[in-house]
């Protein structure tokens, strides 16, 4: 009996009585392992320890049906794994929620998480992460190409704590504030991170855009103990931002140089105010001002 195999399928040559008998189907397991596809992207390859970490996933589903992933038998339908370089499996500090969910043949269905609360990936080094889909018609995973992340830290430049007013609930903790910078190949970024060093929590940590690296950043603290940040983000471009004491982003804007740089000021009630420039969209309303229409251009020239 001879045995040829034909993209995925076996077939069979009996030789009987001068008659060539031959049975088809046999399925190879690649046949299965295309069923559903999964796909795991990263913005960028460096990340900062506590910034979230934001993974787009995309499922796509070549069942050739309408499928319906759902937690089966103690299984959960969606998840990650992480190792470290060493190969040692970093286990999750909380299990994500994954409502079931339908997709129609042929198409994908795109998801991000932030795998930041999810993972204890603080420690510095590199960390490969795939993602993976549990079909429960089929019992079996689909897993997606492992990518590669680094965490590292970031400089320091300013740092100050402050107290907790007592009117927040959590009057007696202790916020830090801390500004951090760090070099990526195309340009430099403004990090904010918020904690409470005593208890060893992170309450955020997250980049407050470019930052050009000749002007060091301006920061203060109101009088309600939030943060006041003022960076030069481009040539005669400054982003303001302020910070909660739990490191909400409370307010942003862009200002634009005018005749004097914006800067600090603190009013006698004890608030911080913005000095020098204007805002983007004031900017943007001198200058079409500026501009002559043609409705008040003269129709001729002058005379002598």
């Amino acid at each position: 009996m001879n045995i040829f195999s034909l993209r995925g399928f076996c077939i069979f040559f009996v030789p009987m009585r001068n008659t060539v008998l031959f049975l088809v189907f046999s399925f190879i397991v690649g046949a299965a392992n295309a069923q559903i596809q999964v796909q795991l992207k990263f913005n960028r390859l460096q990340y900062i320890a506590y910034e979230p970490l934001i993974a787009t996933v995309t499922i796509t589903n070549r069942a050739g049906r309408d499928i319906d992933l759902r937690d089966e038998g103690g299984q959960h339908w969606f998840g990650f794994e992480v190792t470290r370089n060493e190969g040692q499996s970093i286990g999750p500090a909380t299990t994500p929620e994954s409502p079931p969910l339908q997709i129609e043949a042929s198409q994908s269905v795109t998801q991000k998480i932030n795998l930041t609360p999810l993972f204890p990936m603080q420690d510095f080094g590199a960390y490969h992460v795939r993602a993976h889909v549990y079909f429960a018609d089929l019992g079996r995973y689909f897993y997606s190409p492992a990518k590669v992340i680094e965490i590292t830290d970031a400089r320091p430049i300013w740092k100050q704590s402050v107290g907790v007013p007592g009117s927040s609930g959590a009057g007696g903790d202790v916020r830090t504030y801390s500004l951090m910078t760090n070099r990526f190949p195309d340009h430099t970024s403004l990090y904010v991170r918020v904690e409470d060093e005593n208890r060893g929590i992170v309450y955020a940590t997250y980049s407050l855009g470019h930052v050009i690296a000749f002007d060091e950043p301006h920061a203060e603290i109101d009088r309600e103990n939030r943060l006041h940040v003022l960076h030069c983000a481009g040539p005669r471009v400054w982003s303001y931002v302020t910070i909660g004491l739990n490191g909400q982003l409370l307010a942003r804007s862009t200002l634009v140089e005018t005749k004097t740089r914006p800067h600090f000021k603190r009013t006698a009630e004890g608030d911080v105010a913005i000095i020098g420039g204007m805002t983007e969209s004031a900017a943007a309303r001198a200058a079409e001002n500026a501009v002559p229409k043609l409705s008040t251009r003269p129709d001729k020239p002058p005379g002598d």
